[in-house]
């Protein structure tokens, strides 16, 4: 009999048709967060969850006795609880490879934009108030020859050193881990502490994972250590920068500008940034290129599979489930 899966959201054809050769699957139809009374129902005698934004908590866990893996459509995984399903036996998955290179392409994208003020350009056009050509009108920060400062250096941080060579930029990263010597020198990276990089980056790109110990990582403390004229980039998480800081030192000019793709409480965006022109804002759409998505999708199905057969699945967030 074949294994019965759930997918939270609807995914490119050629996934579901993948998961339907092996599996018996329902799909839950709109491209929005399903109920969670809708999901607990949903998964009562599922075998597999096929995750892209929905959460998964222990009351979630305690209505599915039957789950055995939980595949997530994506890098980040702070939406589900890790810690229940391994208590569970349940093999957790993600996609972190699929996300790499177009993260970093939005990383960059938005790095651009708000030191050259793209947006700020864009919106002066449409708004007709471009009558003339000005010696003085939206000036903005050279991006050339600056520094970049990556904190955290995983596939995303990397990818984002590989684009900064192009533009050269000095780049210095901050790690838990000191990469190898040969990957520094490859991606003429230097690492540093934590300080250093606060006080020398002209730009702070964040690539770290969310976790209760990097809540708030970027905070009034550390942005007080920053430049004036250096600006903020995020696309890792929301929740690894204090809102409330970051607005209080924009407003106060310690800082030049952010740019942020992901927030602490999506989709609620803090007012007081919707309202400031040095700011640039996207709805969390770091992965979103078809080609990416694609992939994505087609990632965490494999996973799901393979851990439905019970072998190893290329991406496993507690391996020791496995062992």
């Amino acid at each position: 009999m074949k294994p019965k899966v759930f997918v939270t959201r609807p995914l490119p054809a050629a996934a579901v048709e993948r998961l339907l050769a092996q599996c018996e699957a329902a799909v839950y139809p709109h491209d929005a967060s399903i109920p969670p009374e809708q999901l607990a129902e949903a998964c009562r005698d599922v075998d597999g969850l096929l995750v892209a934004g929905a959460r998964v908590r222990e009351e979630l866990l305690a209505q599915a006795p039957r789950l055995r893996v939980v595949s997530n459509v994506g890098a980040g995984y702070d939406h589900i609880d890790v810690e229940a399903c391994t208590r569970r036996r349940i093999v957790v998955t993600n996609t972190p490879e699929a996300v790499t290179e177009a993260t970093a392409d939005c990383a960059f994208a938005l790095l651009m934009a708000v030191a050259r003020r793209v947006v700020e350009g864009d919106r002066y056009v449409r708004e007709g108030r471009w009558d003339r050509w000005q010696w003085e009108l939206l000036w903005g920060a050279d991006i050339h020859h600056q520094t970049l400062g990556l904190y955290g250096f995983g596939r995303i941080g990397q990818a984002m050193a590989r684009r900064a060579r192009g533009f050269s930029l000095r780049v210095l990263y901050s790690a838990r881990r000191r990469a190898p010597e040969a990957l520094e020198r490859e991606l003429a990276a230097q690492y540093v502490d934590a300080e250093t990089l606060l006080r020398e980056s002209d730009f702070l790109s964040l690539h770290v994972p969310y976790s209760s110990e990097l809540h708030h990582l970027i905070g009034a403390p550390q942005l007080e250590l920053m430049k004036p004229t250096a600006f903020l980039i995020n696309t890792a998480r929301g929740k690894v920068v204090d809102e409330e800081a970051l607005f209080r030192a924009l407003q106060a000019k310690k800082l030049a500008g952010a740019a942020l793709d992901v927030f602490e409480h999506e989709p609620r965006v803090p007012p007081e940034l919707l309202k400031m022109s040095n700011v640039v804002l996207l709805p969390h759409i770091g992965s979103a290129t078809a080609a990416t998505r694609l992939r994505m999708a087609l990632d965490a199905v494999e996973n799901l599979l393979a851990a439905l057969a019970g072998q190893r699945p290329a991406n496993v967030v507690n391996p020791e489930v496995l062992k």
